[in-house]
């Protein structure tokens, strides 16, 4: 692996892993089956990463979905515990290479096309394929639109205090870039190793490895062998690289601000303080040190 892990992937998936176990809640207690889409674009780590919050079902963008044999075991699955919780990446594709989601003319911020309705997609998908009898034969529902529910973890995945893994890795991987920099480095880039000997180090490649002969940088996807696209979870091998990061991810650190933070009393009497108002406070005071050494020039 080029790079083993990416600062912020540990804590997107620990955000993923709660929203699973919380919505597992109401798929068992309502009988319905869920569906969660999770960010990845076209890979499928945080997918694979949600395997911790327990889903029935996983399914990533790099395994095009078998429809019919996915099918069967929702309804075995269904049949067995009467709730089914499926975790979809969002850029998962049908046996054509099709992705299952609308692909939008818009774009996000970095200029990639937006990727949505992939969960939509496949609820409808199974609606069509089981029918109401399905559901009203069991005494379940009436409708299969009713047995069935989609959840986008969205945004959350993406924001908030980063867990222990994330903080310390990302401050020693800006360390090594700013090395890189002095030390006139400048198409390195800073990337998180693993080994057996040494466990977690941070180490650099030359930027055109990452290049394919056009000059272009292609995601990273999951490659085949982290899945078992049979029983529809991780691997042998995904196992093992998911336990590599996650086994301490959280620290007591993580724990104690929660304790302490998430409901502190002086949160209902002050508004949030934005960092972006101190940043533009700096901002302005460095212009104006600028602009007054222009001025003593002239």
């Amino acid at each position: 692996i080029v790079n083993f892990a990416t600062p912020g992937y540990a804590t997107a998936v620990y955000v993923c892993v709660q929203g699973v176990q919380r919505i597992r809640s109401t798929a068992e207690s309502h009988r319905r089956i869920a569906i969660i889409e999770v960010m990845g674009r076209e890979s499928g780590y945080l997918a694979l990463g949600a395997a911790y919050g327990q889903p029935d079902i996983i399914l990533i963008p790099e395994i095009p979905l078998d429809y019919e044999r996915f099918e069967r075991r929702v309804r075995d699955l269904y049949e067995t515990q009467k709730n089914v919780v499926i975790v979809i990446g969002e850029g998962l594709r049908d046996q054509d290479g099709k992705r299952l989601g609308d692909i939008s003319k818009s774009v996000d911020p970095a200029g990639n096309i937006i990727f949505s309705g992939a969960a939509e997609v496949l609820e409808n998908m199974l609606i069509e394929s089981l029918g109401d009898h399905y559901f009203v034969s069991r005494k379940r529902h009436e409708l299969a639109r009713q047995a069935t529910f989609t959840r986008k973890i969205g945004h959350t995945q993406r924001g908030g205090r980063p867990i222990r893994f994330d903080r310390h890795f990302a401050t020693q991987l800006g360390g090594k870039a700013v090395d890189l920099l002095v030390q006139r480095q400048n198409n390195y880039v800073a990337i998180l190793q693993w080994s057996e000997q040494r466990g977690f180090y941070v180490s650099s490649i030359n930027g055109n490895s990452l290049r394919d002969a056009w000059r272009g940088i292609h995601p990273r996807t999951l490659h085949p062998a982290f899945y078992d696209e049979h029983r529809y979870q991780p691997s042998k091998l995904g196992i093992n690289y998911l336990s590599r990061i996650f086994v301490n991810a959280i620290g007591s650190d993580d724990l104690e601000l929660l304790r302490e933070d998430l409901f502190d009393t002086g949160h209902l009497k002050t508004r949030y303080q934005s960092i972006n108002v101190s940043v533009h406070k700096h901002i302005r005071y460095l212009n104006s040190d600028v602009e007054s050494e222009n001025s003593e020039q002239f």
